[in-house]
């Protein structure tokens, strides 16, 4: 039996973009900084802002760098640190993930992540397309209690990944929710939910959008060479999340 709805989760890194998600239709903000690395911690003060504008359950990104998903043991204290300091704040979720050397997935580390997080429910976010064998991998996390994982089906988008995808929601038999995510728009959606079965799906549902500034100094950038441009915002847009929501109902 199908959910009665599909429910579609944003990634928002701003105050703009929660507040468009939720008038757009969403019914889960995933609040990261720095979508252009798929997502780091978000400031508190971020949280607490998007918290006195929203309504919707905020699941909070805890996530301290960039790059693989194999952490330290400082890592680890600042991942809990934010965990205890997030829920002060009123977060609704969390969302982690850690896999070992060999890309299993860090039952070790999770364990001590779910305590910190403790009533809260838990996501294991993308580190899981990292994984060495997602079968395998979905196991642990349904044997650690995760609410959900998400995942592109190990590849570069969702629509690649499809037929893992699949293999994973006919696996997880409701034990997890699988969520698929990764390059989803209007244009793939009914595609990925169609053939995977999907109740919940994962995007950003950006447009781009000119800085204000009259003013610009072409000179200078802020980040590494590859960077955001200097004067685009991305935002979520409440009409393109209107209208993956019309996909998602009629898809059913």
């Amino acid at each position: 039996m199908m959910a009665q709805s599909i429910l579609l989760e944003v990634c928002v890194d701003s105050v703009e973009s929660a507040v468009n998600a939720e008038r757009g239709g969403a019914g889960r903000l995933e609040l990261c900084s720095s979508l252009m690395e798929g997502g780091l911690t978000p400031s508190l003060g971020l949280l607490q802002v998007v918290k006195q504008y929203i309504k919707i359950p905020v699941y909070v990104m805890i996530r301290p760098r960039g790059g693989d998903f194999l952490y330290s043991d400082q890592e680890v204290e600042v991942m809990k640190k934010d965990i205890e300091l997030m829920k002060m704040q009123g977060a609704d979720g969390v969302v982690v993930g850690a896999l070992t050397e060999t890309g299993g997935v860090d039952a070790g580390l999770c364990m001590e992540l779910i305590a910190a997080a403790r009533p809260l429910p838990l996501t294991f976010h993308r580190a899981f397309d990292m994984a060495f064998d997602p079968a395998v991998a979905l196991e642990t996390l349904i044997s650690l209690g995760f609410e959900r994982v998400l995942t592109s089906g190990c590849d570069s988008s969702a629509l690649e990944g499809l037929p893992v995808i699949k293999r994973l929601i006919d696996q997880a038999k409701g034990r997890i929710i699988v969520m698929p995510g990764g390059g989803i728009t209007e244009r793939n959606l009914q595609r990925i939910l169609e053939g995977s079965g999907a109740e919940e799906f994962h995007c950003s549902a950006r447009s781009s959008r000119d800085s204000a500034m009259k003013f610009r100094n072409s000179c200078v950038t802020m980040g590494a060479t590859i960077s955001a441009p200097e004067y685009g915002l991305k935002v979520a847009d409440a009409s393109k999340v209107r209208s993956l929501n019309a996909i998602a109902k009629n898809t059913l």
